[in-house]
């Protein structure tokens, strides 16, 4: 019963990769990059690392910096009522005291925390198109400078959703083409350049649809859970409520880049994105280089044993024994053998025990 079960599943399996064999990759690739583990780990890094250093920040900044911060949460997840008071005592309770412990260093202790939410996204980009980890040398950077353009993105979202003064009409579009690019930005980023750019925007154009449509999401449902959380649990119950959303966040995040991954890939796109297929194809795709064709790939360089009763090249022995001159009386040099790639094939003369050149 269990053979036939699984002879069934396999049969089932192979009718999907053969009729449909662009979801089949996504869906392994998605298998592969694990996107509920990704996407778990991503939120809690997020929630952990990267939400403290902006209210360390808010706080230390100056006062019409820690407006804007609060203006931008409001306006990003639709805050009112209990959630919009918790947000403004957080911010503005205890700015001498919170300035007093914490302290320059401690500003930048947060900062480097911070960059594990910047390395969990990096591995995310790198599953998503099968690249090896960076080396932290090259990728240091960019984990800071990754860090430090969300802190600025993210007080920005404020005006930008309101189109900077002229409403809605114009924040909307505004908004998700600030996405794209932002998204298309980041794995460009993160990918140490590893990857073009046109191969990038399917991801970027997935994942900046999903993050306005998340958006949208987030002031409809954000608000009203806020506030009965905090009104059954007290002040915990927004850390479950806010880690969810993440969670669902960072899974959205995930998917789109790697399905852009493979999307990219696809006959048809990579020829229009110029993304390196076939041979000569690059490591960043997840294997070796393929070298190109070519005598040094076949054995036919300079140096190597001519054919049979042919002169060896200059400094070589072939297989008739004569060995190549040098010296100011020998003349031109000779031409270089030809590679066994470039002669026309012809079956070997038997002899003897010999199994041929």
């Amino acid at each position: 019963m269990r053979d036939a079960l699984q002879a069934k599943a396999l049969r089932l399996t192979r009718r999907f990769e053969k009729h449909l064999p662009v979801l089949s990759r996504v869906a392994g690739r998605l298998v592969e990059v694990n996107v509920l583990e990704a996407a778990t780990r991503l939120a809690a890094q997020c929630f952990l690392t990267a939400m403290p250093l902006l209210f360390v920040m808010a706080s230390l900044a100056p006062k019409g910096f820690e407006d804007q911060v609060i203006n931008s949460l409001r306006s990003a997840f639709g805050l009112y009522g209990s959630a919009e008071t918790q947000l403004r005592q957080l911010y503005q309770g205890n700015d001498d005291q919170l300035r007093e412990t914490v302290g320059a260093i401690g500003l930048l202790m947060a900062l480097l925390s911070a960059t594990a939410f910047s390395r969990a996204m990096q591995r995310v980009c790198e599953r998503a198109w099968q690249l090896s980890k960076a080396s932290a040398r090259i990728a240091a950077w960019r984990w800071l400078v990754w860090v430090g353009s969300w802190l600025v993105i993210l007080v920005l979202q404020g005006p930008l959703r309101e189109g900077f003064g002229a409403g809605q009409i114009l924040g909307i579009p505004l908004t998700l083409v600030a996405s794209v690019l932002v998204w298309w930005w980041t794995q460009f980023l993160l990918l140490s350049g590893r990857v073009r750019w046109l191969p990038l925007l399917p991801g970027a154009l997935l994942t900046g649809v999903a993050m306005s449509a998340m958006s949208v999401t987030a002031r409809l449902y954000i608000p009203g859970a806020l506030n009965r959380s905090l009104s059954e649990y007290g002040a915990l119950g927004p850390v479950f409520t806010l880690l969810s959303w993440l969670i669902a966040l960072c899974a959205a995040v995930t998917g789109c880049i790697t399905v852009g991954a493979v999307l990219a890939q696809e006959p048809f796109l990579a020829r229009l994105l110029g993304t390196p297929s076939g041979t000569g194809r690059p490591a960043a795709f997840g294997r070796p280089p393929v070298a190109p064709a070519g005598p040094a790939a076949h054995g036919g360089a300079a140096g190597a044993p001519g054919p049979a009763g042919a002169p060896g090249a200059p400094g070589t022995t072939g297989t008739s024994g004569t060995t190549g001159t040098s010296g100011p009386d020998a003349g031109p040099p000779p031409p270089p053998a030809p590679s066994r790639a470039a002669l026309p094939y012809a079956p070997p003369a038997p002899q003897g025990g010999d199994c041929g050149p």
